[in-house]
């Protein structure tokens, strides 16, 4: 019998996801979380809505698990509910104390949250309040026409290109063609999405800083 050949799309899935049976989050589960922190916060789905400036309807469709959600989002939620954003994809994450412990990922390791648009390979899921949030991922998205809105989200952000082609478009009318070994630095409050611009997915290294004060000293 002749052996069935992977696509290029599922080679690029398998490698972002390779051993991460256990880790890769399928939206309900990421939905049930959201909705376990905001009843155990005693927090209506509109007093949420209100802190985070996310429609209510939004909300309740990612508790059921019915959509996925934009990183802006899971941070606006995540800020909304003085929670630390590692916390939607892993129940144990251990607080973050002065100096901070090396927090060593293996490869293969990171905790994969797939959307439309982007995969997001979330890294140092252990610790909780960090400024940062690195994350290796994959870019769907070729079009700017992919996405319902600009994405934008407080603090500053990074990326470097792993792999492919990459461009990136601001609401202001900027725009940058990155390919392997470049990258970029920018205020992600300006609105701004990833596109893949090669045959196959780009892959990034992202790194969003929180802005000063974007997060209480209570957060978990």
């Amino acid at each position: 019998m002749k052996k069935a050949v992977a696509s290029p799309q599922q080679e690029q899935t398998a490698s972002i996801a390779q051993g991460l049976d256990t880790l890769s989050l399928e939206p309900g589960k990421v939905g049930a979380r959201l909705r376990s922190v905001r009843r155990a916060r005693r927090l209506t789905l509109a007093a949420v809505s209100e802190r985070s400036g996310i429609a209510l309807s939004t909300i309740s469709k990612a508790e059921r698990g019915d959509i996925t959600l934009t990183y802006d989002k899971l941070a606006a939620l995540a800020h909304a509910l003085e929670l630390d954003l590692s916390a939607l994809f892993i129940r144990r994450a251990e607080a973050t104390t002065l100096p901070i412990e090396p927090t060593f990922t293996p490869s293969g390791a990171q905790v994969i949250y797939d959307t439309q648009n982007y995969a997001y390979g979330m890294l140092a899921t252990e610790l909780s309040g960090k400024r940062m949030v690195p994350m290796r991922g994959r870019v769907h998205a070729r079009k700017l026409e992919d996405f319902a809105d600009y994405i934008r989200h407080a603090g500053e952000e990074f990326v470097f290109v792993l792999g492919g082609a990459l461009q990136i478009l601001f609401e202001d009318g900027r725009h940058f063609a990155l390919k392997t070994g470049d990258s970029l630095y920018f205020d992600s409050a300006v609105g701004h999405v990833y596109l893949s611009r090669g045959k196959t997915d780009a892959e990034v290294l992202v790194c969003c800083v929180d802005a000063p004060g974007g997060r209480g000293p209570g957060a978990i």
